[in-house]
């Protein structure tokens, strides 16, 4: 397993893309105080994982980012890939190059790429154990990083050594297990609880399972009763539907006679109403004679009139002659019966 390059771009100061090649043997970087040299080994560090900001001779993680100088912009990234000769299959993964990026943005979003597919912290650190470059691997040692390890506690020593025995692995597996143990544990404990709290209930629920099974029963029954019920109503609402089909049929009949006759009594309404227009037209002229024949009646009227009222006068000129003619008979009578006793007497 060799480390090919290390390509480097808005980390600190490196605002450009800057790839550093490693051949076989070893590689040196000089340069004076403040050059940055330490930040290539930060740089490494970092895309392995590395989330000690004091570490990286940091506050915060933002800091990584290149900030910017009086002549250049600050970058909103800083990015750092670095690739690995793989042939010996030293690391667990199955290519011959293996590539790993971390991209880190100033709205404080992270991203970890291997062999440019997106991945885990996790799935990094897992790749690396046991590989002298993961997160407790000795393969980077700092000015003053021997001192520590020779005054560290043996606990601490101890992650050194099983990282170069290649069981820190293992150990890791183990922790997460026991982690995940202690948390098994923790939910058998709550579960006891609630099986405890659940058991006092078992009677009540109990009575409630029977009448619950009666009610599924019931409704069972219910179910194949309602069943029955509607197919009883389905066949029945066929049969009705077959006499009203008939009754559509029949009443379809009839619709077309009737509009048959409607369509004839249209005709006929057509042909009364022409008849009723000539009638009209003839009760005007009709009108209008009748009209002319009521004003000769008005004037007849008036001559009618004078003669009643001279027929009046005749009437009374000829009861009063008729008077006077009764008068003139009875005086008559009386002269006759005077000329006859006149006659008897000058007869004798």
């Amino acid at each position: 397993m060799l480390v090919r390059s290390l390509e480097i771009q808005g980390f600190k100061t490196f605002p450009d893309k800057t790839v550093l090649q490693f051949h076989d043997g070893i590689t040196a970087v000089v340069g004076p105080n403040g050059s940055g040299k330490s930040n290539i080994s930060d740089a490494v560090r970092w895309v392995l994982g590395e989330q000690n900001v004091r570490t990286l001779r940091c506050t915060k993680m933002e800091d990584v980012i290149f900030n910017g100088t009086p002549q250049r912009k600050p970058l909103g990234y800083a990015e750092v890939t670095l690739n690995i000769d793989n042939r010996s299959r030293r690391i667990p993964f199955d290519k011959d190059d293996v590539s790993v990026t971390r991209r880190y943005y100033r709205s404080g979003e992270s991203e970890y790429l291997l062999n440019k597919v997106s991945v885990r912290l996790r799935d990094i650190n897992e790749l690396f154990m046991d590989t002298g470059l993961g997160r407790d691997g000795y393969s980077i040692i700092g000015q003053g990083k021997i001192d520590a390890i020779v005054s560290a506690k043996s606990e601490d020593r101890r992650e050194i050594f099983e990282e170069a025995a290649g069981i820190s692995r293992y150990r890791y597996r183990k922790e997460d297990s026991e982690r995940k143990l202690d948390a098994a544990e923790e939910n058998l404990v709550r579960l006891r609880d609630i099986l405890a709290e659940l058991e006092s209930r078992v009677g009540p629920l109990k009575e409630q399972s029977g009448k619950a099974e009666k009610f599924l029963n019931y409704s069972a029954e219910k179910k194949s009763l309602e069943i029955a019920l509607w197919l009883r109503q389905l066949d029945q609402s066929a049969a009705v539907l077959h006499q009203y089909d008939d009754k559509i049929t029949l009443a379809r009949t009839q619709q077309e006679s009737a509009q048959r006759e409607l369509a004839a009594l249209d005709k006929m309404t057509e042909k009364n109403f022409q008849g009723i227009t000539s009638c009209a037209s003839e009760i005007d002229k009709i009108r209008q004679r009748s009209a002319s024949c009521e004003e000769s009646a008005a004037r007849k009227d008036g001559e009618a009139d004078v003669l009643l009222n001279d027929a009046h006068h005749a009437e009374e000129t000829v009861r009063r002659l008729k008077n006077e003619q009764t008068s003139a008979v009875d005086s008559g009578e009386r002269i006759r019966t005077e000329i006859q006793g006149k006659e008897q007497q000058a007869a004798e």
